[in-house]
């Protein structure tokens, strides 16, 4: 017969598991992201294209001819190798034809008949290429291959408009436009995952913590040795040999959590739009700092002194009158105690009404006194 007290305490222990479960379940769990989004597989890559085309059709916003005569050139090329030929010294005055740049990036294991869209742009000085039709367009990698071809009606977001005083209107940039599903993949670029043996992944953003827990997340999924870190960047992953059998495997890798490393504190400064962008790690050692504003004002003024009427021996004097006023704000010092975070920072720059430009200077001063415990990096 089981003692009474040992059944209390075994009772007892359950409750306090089934309550350690509880509270682990409403714990929340840590920040993990998918391999996918991590890192990608050595060797599955895009590759650029570039070509030279004519857009045509256009309303009398194409290039001006008589400036951009590479156009007309261009346009006599293309006739004479479709059998009509321009007499020679004719003078075409054209504005509805313009020569453009046409870019599109290849997709990874893209194949012949798939399509992929293109951009394309002004070269000379055409205004718009709205409502303008690319004419077939070979598209070349930089080995001078063709692996496409484009044409299409153009799709452009933007508008310009002329008056004949010379004002224009323009609403973004009429002189770049879309084809969607505009080009034609001709060519395959030959792709394999990985090499006889492992296959590749490379991380995103180099880190040595991301790429251990990497490697250790797939060897705890799939086996122990399957993933090796070489260096930040890098984690080599023995896979299948068949090729088949690899494009599964790398499903299963690319779908599987891992809780990545964080970054290194840092502040970053964009010099040319006054934009700050300040980590979660950014620290700050105990600092106080005073942040004021001198403002100058002058104002210039005229007084007119005229004489008393009708003195024949005074006359009128115009005087300059300058006003110079200053006036300093009233902003107070704050404290910076030890270990504060980022919520912290802002709301003591905020409670002093100092705009990106003083945070800008705040920051430098604090790092300048060694009190900002982040890199400052200015772009």
């Amino acid at each position: 017969m089981r003692n009474p007290h040992q059944q209390i305490q075994r009772q007892g222990l359950w409750l306090l598991f089934a309550l350690l479960a509880l509270l682990l379940a409403q714990v929340p769990p840590a920040r993990a992201e998918r391999i996918k989004d991590l890192a990608s597989v050595a060797g599955v890559r895009t590759n650029q294209l570039v070509g030279y085309g004519l857009v045509v059709g256009l309303d009398r916003t194409g290039d001006q001819t008589n400036q951009a005569t590479f156009t007309v050139q261009s346009l006599i090329n293309m006739l004479e190798r479709l059998g009509v030929t321009i007499p020679p010294g004719t003078n075409l005055q054209l504005q509805n034809i313009a020569a453009v740049a046409v870019t599109a990036e290849l997709p990874p294991f893209a194949k012949p008949g798939q399509a992929m869209d293109v951009t394309v742009s002004s070269i000379a000085n055409a205004k718009s290429l709205r409502g303008g039709t690319l004419i077939a367009t070979a598209l070349k990698g930089v080995d001078g291959e063709v692996y496409a071809i484009a044409q299409g009606n153009l799709a452009v977001g933007g508008l310009g408009v002329d008056g004949r005083d010379g004002s224009r209107v323009s609403i973004n940039v009429p002189s770049v436009g879309r084809i969607p599903g505009g080009a034609t993949v001709e060519r395959a670029v030959p792709a394999v995952i990985g090499d006889a043996e492992v296959l590749t992944l490379n991380l995103h953003t180099p880190d040595f913590t991301t790429a251990t827990r990497l490697a250790a997340g797939i060897n705890a999924t799939v086996g122990g040795g399957t993933a090796l870190a070489v260096d930040p960047t890098s984690i080599q992953v023995r896979a299948p040999q068949s090729q088949a059998d690899r494009v599964a495997f790398v499903s299963v890798l690319e779908n599987l959590e891992v809780s990545p490393g964080d970054g290194p504190a840092r502040v970053i400064v964009n010099s040319r739009t006054g934009t700050v962008v300040i980590n979660s790690r950014v620290q700050v050692l105990p600092a106080a700092v005073a942040h004021g504003s001198l403002v100058v004002s002058i104002t210039e003024d005229f007084d007119v002194s005229q004489p008393q009427p009708f003195s024949r021996t005074g006359e009128t004097v115009v005087t300059p009158q300058s006003r110079i006023d200053v006036t300093q704000g009233d902003n107070r010092m704050f404290l910076f105690k030890a270990g504060v975070d980022l919520n912290e920072i802002v709301q003591a720059v905020n409670q002093v009404g100092a705009a990106p430009g003083d945070l800008v200077a705040i920051l430098e001063a604090l790092r300048a006194a060694g009190a900002l415990r982040a890199q400052l990096i200015v772009i």
